[in-house]
């Protein structure tokens, strides 16, 4: 899954990734990115398993040190990804979304009212373009009773924890709602 991940951004960039992963991983990640032929930039260890909101921060301190308004696409290494054709063209219109300064999610449409997951509320269209949407909210693993809800309703998507976006965008976001996770992560990165 670790060479999945790497493999399927492809056609999207060219950009050296930039992998994030527990110390106890390390070698294996290093094996897995030589063995497809990948050359990461840089892997970063984690010392000890975190949220998502401090490896973005991490990829965004690293990434902006090149290019402050590097754009970073953060996969879990997770997923299951049937048709990369498709998800290479939405990570372009993703990546084009966020060189214009937002900030992305990956919904997945739902199957099944499932509560192990998060939802994503789906808002209005951005401008010129029909298939992406501004998020009205984000909801934490519903119950049963509220996730059948969202399926019969519609316009709901599980939280895929997938983000594309410029690293100064972010930077700035967690800097005004998470100054604590800016902060750790620099001083982790000094």
């Amino acid at each position: 899954m670790i060479q999945d991940t790497a493999l399927r951004v492809g056609g999207a960039t060219s950009e050296q990734p930039i992998v994030i992963c527990s110390e106890a991983h390390r070698f294996l990640v290093a094996q897995q990115m030589q063995e497809c032929g990948v050359s990461p930039r840089a892997i970063v260890l984690e010392p000890e398993g975190r949220n998502t909101a401090p490896a973005a921060a991490i990829a965004a301190l690293l990434a902006s040190e090149a290019d402050p308004t590097a754009v970073i696409a953060l996969l879990p290494s997770d997923h299951r990804v049937a048709n990369t054709v498709a998800f290479q063209a939405a990570l372009s219109k993703a990546i084009e979304a966020a060189e214009e300064g937002w900030v992305v999610t990956f919904g997945i449409s739902p199957s099944a009212p499932e509560t192990g997951y998060g939802y994503i509320e789906q808002g209005d269209a951005l401008p010129n373009s029909a298939s992406l949407h501004k998020v009205l909210r984000f909801v934490e693993k519903p119950d049963a009773k509220t996730a059948q809800s969202y399926l019969a309703h519609g316009g709901y998507t599980w939280n895929s924890g997938m983000f594309v976006f410029r690293a100064d965008i972010l930077l700035a976001e967690l800097g005004q709602y998470c100054p604590d996770i800016v902060e750790a992560a620099r001083q982790t990165l000094a």
